[in-house]
């Protein structure tokens, strides 16, 4: 544990982590449940920073089966999923409590939306700065590095920190 920055609390077999425990990462990321010969293994839950968890059936450190809830209490189904899709565009609270009226409208599914600071971006797990294509957590914690292709993806698509004019294009 001393080398990966995680924390074991549990029981020893043979030197092994095994039986019920918890097991934190460096990310803050939590995993309790049962652990054999030093991997997940049994039921166990992944408890993230951003609220959101994923219960599991593990097999050897593997998932044989597991369930992923939302911050928000959204479950993801992995057929006939419809949220934020083409066909309903509405987030989770909007379809729980409604959609307000157009002056309004919601721009992420926390409402009222985190404030970006300037110049950067909100790329979902946290903000994005392009001049460092550093990605902090929204507690200001060092997440990841940008690779090319998400810096681009970033960029294109996310939410930004400081209002451009709109401007309209003559048909």
């Amino acid at each position: 544990m001393q080398y990966t920055g995680s924390e074991y609390i549990g029981e020893y077999v043979d030197g092994r982590m095994e039986g019920s425990a918890e097991y934190i990462f460096p990310t803050e990321t939590r995993y309790v449940g049962e652990m054999k010969d030093g991997m997940f293994h049994g039921e166990g839950t992944l408890y993230f920073p951003c609220g959101s968890r994923f219960d599991a059936i593990w097999e050897k450190g593997l998932v044989i089966q597991g369930n992923y809830t939302f911050a928000d209490g959204l479950q993801y189904q992995d057929k006939h999923w419809h949220y934020c899709d083409s066909y309903d565009r509405r987030f989770f609270t909007e379809i729980c409590h409604g959609l307000r009226i157009s002056d309004f409208a919601q721009l992420t599914n926390m409402d009222p939306p985190r404030k970006v600071p300037p110049g950067c971006y909100d790329c979902g797990d946290g903000f994005y700065n392009p001049m460092t294509r550093i990605i902090k957590d929204y507690k200001g914690r060092f997440l990841r590095n940008a690779d090319d292709d998400e810096h681009e993806w970033i960029v294109r698509t996310c939410r930004k920190g400081w209002e451009e004019p709109v401007v309209q294009k003559p048909k």
